[in-house]
């Protein structure tokens, strides 16, 4: 799994790389990632790839490592595994989407996966990889999401590590049974033909960084680039947290099988010289439903890289923030413990894993929580998380179609700023243009803006979500896979949490109906609405602590109500059109409110938590510092 032919020591290249040459070869490895990515974007067939941008590239060295770091990406280690880099040949393209056998690279069926070998003077002397979300690669429902999924069998066609172009011819017998699976053969066929075809050009590129300055000296600057990464997050992130153990833990609410409860995902972090260990003890067990994660492979390669942006937060400013990558140097100063097979970690064969979003986007949350408690809450409160929408049916024409959408939220609330409005975790993934889908799809979109109060209230305030309305044009079907519908994004350091995710279809109407977060198939008539709110950020620190002109303001932008700002802030405002502030009863409100409430606990996870808790309290044991 984790062979390698060499090193660059091996080669004869023991000297320190020049750090001039080492910051070109950086760049331009950021330059033909970003190529690649782009080329899919030009190239590709489906919204899910082309319009919305849900996909990744990334650069990996001959050992395996990640070496670029403006975004995320899956693993080489699954096509090393089953076909040995000896084995390999120029033109040789690489498939894969097993969730089972990606050694924890591949979250879910829907995730497709390219790796192209880059070849010097005959052997392989790096891989360039794309993945990225497709429409439908078959299984029980349009999409290949079925929420009440039992069975990974059920969520759509599996495909091993498998040779997809062999020295460059297409495996068309491979190819026909993947396009044959989709209920979009088309879109599919474009999107792997894109995808295979940028890498492919991104290892020309590749090959030509290796021809410019020769093998040896390139990989002295890979190591460099690797080693450069370990040193400055020991640095300038580690340095900040204290040694210790701390505790924290946040939840999914539902599984799209048993009733909605609190499904733990818990993490002990110990801070000790140089490294943390992240524990995952204590993690509830598998679901029935299909919000597993497959984590534990590899010794957690993969998340620990997901996860490590998280450290990002602690740099001394946020414009540090931006500049800090992640590649495989994170890998040494992140040891992770894993219990048991039959968590929501650790599931075993075949549990369903589509909705894997529910646990591995969580345990970011997860993870921003335990710091906040180390490090006397200087992390951001809680943030979106991903969630799909869509509607299917027929189209005028009689032909199917599918619109799915992955529609961000706010960000939460930071000791220094308010959260951003309607923000996508997925980097560079964006909204489907209303122009597009009105003309492709039979609805209308009446409204896309913000959801006003939907934002936690705090010193500084979480960031908004989406308000989207969609009327449909013909009858058709709404489906969903979303978290946070009960529970809410938390709050920190007496910040509150932000609004849930809300679906209403036919607002106002005769046949009004509230969605849950998962579902596959609700009918919705022509002429009915489907509001859509996402979620909005946790605030960050007491919200009677915020400055009132930053709460007029918001009232005047529209992103607080008059309501919310006396109830949530204590500031009394008068006038409709031109909100004043009243002075002496805002003082008198704020005083009040500040004296009638009790202890703020650390963390706020808002009124949903009450209803999910067998005991029907308002936090956990760990929300306390």
């Amino acid at each position: 799994m984790n062979e390698t032919v060499g090193t660059a020591a091996a080669d004869g290249a023991t000297d320190a790389a020049d750090p001039v040459l080492v910051e070109i070869v950086q760049g331009s490895l950021a330059s033909i990632e970003k190529e690649v990515e782009d080329a899919i974007g030009r190239t590709s067939r489906s919204p899910m790839i082309r319009d919305a941008h849900d996909y990744r590239a990334g650069i990996y060295d001959r050992r395996l490592r990640k070496l670029t770091g403006r975004s995320y990406s899956a693993l080489v280690q699954p096509i090393v595994r089953d076909f040995p880099i000896a084995t390999m040949r120029p033109g040789d393209v690489f498939f894969h989407n097993d969730v089972y056998l990606s050694e924890g690279g591949i979250g879910h069926l829907p995730d497709l996966c390219i790796t192209v070998p880059v070849f010097v003077d005959g052997e392989v002397a790096a891989f360039v990889q794309a993945f990225g979300h497709h429409d439908d690669i078959g299984g029980a429902v349009p999409g290949s999401m079925p929420s009440h999924a039992r069975s990974v069998f059920e969520e759509g066609l599996m495909v091993p590590p498998i040779k997809l172009w062999d020295q460059g011819v297409p495996n068309e017998a491979a190819l026909r049974i993947m396009t044959r699976n989709s209920r979009m053969p088309d879109s599919l066929a474009g999107d792997l033909d894109a995808e295979a075809s940028a890498c492919l050009m991104g290892a020309e590129r590749l090959g030509e960084l290796f021809a410019r300055y020769g093998r040896a000296t390139v990989e002295r600057c890979f190591d460099a680039i690797v080693d450069n990464c370990t040193e400055t997050y020991r640095r300038e992130i580690l340095s900040k947290i204290p040694d210790g153990t701390y505790v924290w833990e946040d939840y999914a609410e539902h599984d799209g099988v048993d009733e909605p409860r609190l499904h733990a995902q818990r993490i002990t972090l110990t801070k000790v010289p140089d490294k943390l260990v992240l524990d995952f003890t204590g993690t509830s067990p598998q679901a029935k439903g299909p919000i597993n994660h497959c984590g534990d492979y590899a010794d957690g390669n993969f998340l620990k890289k997901w996860l490590a942006p998280i450290l990002r937060n602690l740099a001394d400013t946020p414009e540090r923030m931006a500049e800090l990558d992640v590649n495989e140097g994170i890998v040494p100063l992140i040891e992770m413990r894993f219990p048991e097979k039959g968590t929501l970690l650790t599931p075993i064969f075949p549990a369903p894993t589509n909705a894997r979003t529910f646990v591995i986007l969580r345990l970011l949350g997860v993870l921003a929580g335990v710091l906040a408690k180390a490090v006397d809450g200087r992390m951001p409160a809680d943030q979106e998380t991903i969630r799909y929408t869509g509607v299917y049916g027929q189209d005028a024409d009689g032909e199917h179609y599918l619109m799915r959408e992955v529609l961000g939220g706010g960000s939460g609330g930071r000791y220094y700023a308010d959260g951003e409005d309607t923000i996508h975790v997925v980097p560079d993934s964006r909204n489907l243009p209303t122009e597009f889908t009105e003309s492709r799809f039979p609805f209308i979109v009446e409204r896309l803006g913000l959801a006003q109060d939907s934002g936690g209230a705090g010193r500084f305030r979480g960031g908004l979500g989406y308000e989207k309305h969609i009327r449909m044009l013909r009858d058709a079907y709404f489906m969903s896979i979303a978290d946070r519908t009960i529970l809410s994004c938390y709050g920190v350091n007496g910040g509150r949490a932000g609004a849930p995710f809300r679906v209403t279809i036919d607002p106002g109407g005769a046949n009004e109906r509230e969605m849950e977060g998962l579902v596959d198939d609700e009918p919705v008539r022509a002429g009915e609405v489907i509001r859509i709110r996402t979620t909005g950020g946790g605030g960050w620190g007491d919200p009677l602590d915020r400055d009132v002109a930053a709460v007029v303001r918001d009232v005047r932008w529209g992103k607080v109500s008059v309501a919310a700002a006396r109830d949530d802030y204590g500031v009394v405002l008068a006038g409709d059109d031109d909100p004043q502030v009243d002075g002496p009863a805002t003082e008198a409100l704020r005083a009040e409110l500040r004296a009638s409430r009790a202890e703020l606990p650390f963390f706020d996870r808002g009124p949903g938590y009450r209803l999910l808790h067998p005991e029907g309290r308002d936090h956990a044991e760990v929300d306390f510092r």
